[in-house]
């Protein structure tokens, strides 16, 4: 296990060869703290949101309210976790072809993009968004004395093409259908 500053830490997930905040479709899955049940319950294959869950649907769609170059896809409230694709569309990013320009990250100090992440984490960067969501949840939630509580971590997986991005909007919108056969019920 790595150490940082002497302590041992638990390495990241996230791919060191990529920068989450270039442009790209993210799928994002957050789960609640011990998968404990607080987003509410599934009834007649209908999510019946809890206070909590209100809470966690409707600053999901803050999300572009509040960064610049954000959309938002796919989305939903589970019992214990959220899914949704979110898309960072940053035009100054571009260059003439379309392309994101990775050629401008720093290479200061020799430093991995994964380990640069850690040294200035973007203010548009999958973390920062995720990070920010949670703690707006969390500190509503708190205000109105409703028990609450994420996971410290995140999952995303990186979208790479239409096919992926149309299977995985599809598991997204049939994940309450499915609630039984998933693997977090």
């Amino acid at each position: 296990m790595e150490k940082y500053k002497n302590k041992y830490r638990i390495a990241s997930s996230r791919a060191s060869w990529w920068n989450y905040s270039w442009n790209a479709a993210y799928f994002i899955t957050i789960c609640t703290q011990n998968r404990a049940h607080y987003f509410g319950e599934i009834i007649n294959q209908k999510m019946q949101l809890s206070s909590v869950g209100i809470l966690a649907d409707v600053f999901w769609h803050e999300i572009k309210n509040h960064s610049k170059n954000i959309e938002l896809d796919a989305f939903v409230v589970m019992p214990n976790h959220i899914h949704g694709i979110l898309i960072i569309d940053s035009r100054e990013n571009e260059d003439n072809n379309g392309a994101a320009e990775r050629h401008a990250l720093s290479l200061q100090n020799e430093l991995t993009l994964g380990q640069q992440r850690f040294q200035n984490q973007e203010k548009n960067s999958v973390s920062s968004l995720i990070g920010s969501y949670k703690s707006a949840v969390t500190k509503h939630a708190n205000r109105l004395n409703l028990e609450n509580g994420w996971q410290t971590r995140f999952h995303d997986h990186i979208i790479r093409n239409d096919a992926e991005f149309n299977r995985i909007a599809n598991y997204i919108e049939c994940n309450i259908a499915n609630w039984k056969e998933d693997k977090f019920f």
